[in-house]
């Protein structure tokens, strides 16, 4: 399946990535963590979009994945990608727990953190942050303008409706101190929208801007790391 889509992967990656899918889908019959439950949109979504995504980050890279839900990308990058130093923020403690578990039965060293992710940045620095299908951008650039110091880059998985996204964090004045620049778009197999990975930067010594009206994380669908769904990236 992986050849037949063109996802190279090195034959030692490949029985742990078996592994993984195992794992996941089992304890996915007791705690929802993915509607992927089957080899073909694994491939086709998962493992594509995190290919996609993992072109683009620097070799030995630290790497948090926020919002990780069942592990995509960020399971996937500490497989496919030793050389990087991924860990994880889910901030539902179930979920959590359960990655923790899949990451220690595959013996991956992918540490798992039980918050949200601009908890994480405020005691600690990555040079990359990975996102898929976890919020609007808007509410985005609202949540991690001010942890920005704390990464280099942002790298986010979406789909065609990102550039209306982005036009609203316009509007609301979220775009003075950030940028948002499309750096890859592909199609997958099976569905007609295309993805796109975005890359948001924002300068290292800044003044953030608040916008008149933020949005408020006062529900789970506003909670950054709530949505286990990350391959709904044509959102």
């Amino acid at each position: 399946m992986l050849d037949r889509h063109n996802v190279l992967v090195s034959p030692e990656h490949y029985e742990n990535l078996c592994r993984y899918c195992g794992l996941l889908w089992d304890w996915n019959t007791r705690i929802n963590l993915t509607r992927h439950t089957d080899v073909k949109t694994f491939v086709t979504r998962d493992m594509i979009d995190t290919m996609r995504l993992s072109a683009h980050i620097p070799e030995g890279s630290k790497v948090l994945d926020i919002g990780s839900g069942g592990g995509v990308p960020g399971v996937i990058l500490a497989i496919v990608r030793p050389d990087l130093k991924v860990s994880m923020a889910e901030s539902v403690v179930k979920k959590a727990r359960v990655l923790e578990a899949i990451v220690k039965r595959l013996k991956v060293d992918a540490p798992v953190h039980a918050k949200r992710g601009e908890a994480v940045l405020k005691s600690e620095k990555f040079d990359v942050v990975t996102m898929r299908a976890v919020a609007s951008l808007r509410k985005l650039m609202f949540w991690f303008q001010r942890s920005a110091d704390s990464f280099d880059q942002m790298l986010i998985i979406k789909g065609p409706k990102w550039i209306h996204e982005a036009d609203e964090a316009q509007d609301d004045g979220l775009m003075v101190n950030g940028t948002v620049e499309q750096i890859d778009s592909y199609s997958t197999p099976g569905h007609h929208s295309q993805s796109v990975i975005l890359s948001v930067n924002w300068p290292r010594r800044k003044a953030t801007v608040a916008p008149a009206n933020p949005p408020t994380p006062n529900s789970s669908e506003n909670s950054p790391e709530s949505v286990p769904e990350a391959s709904e990236s044509a959102e």
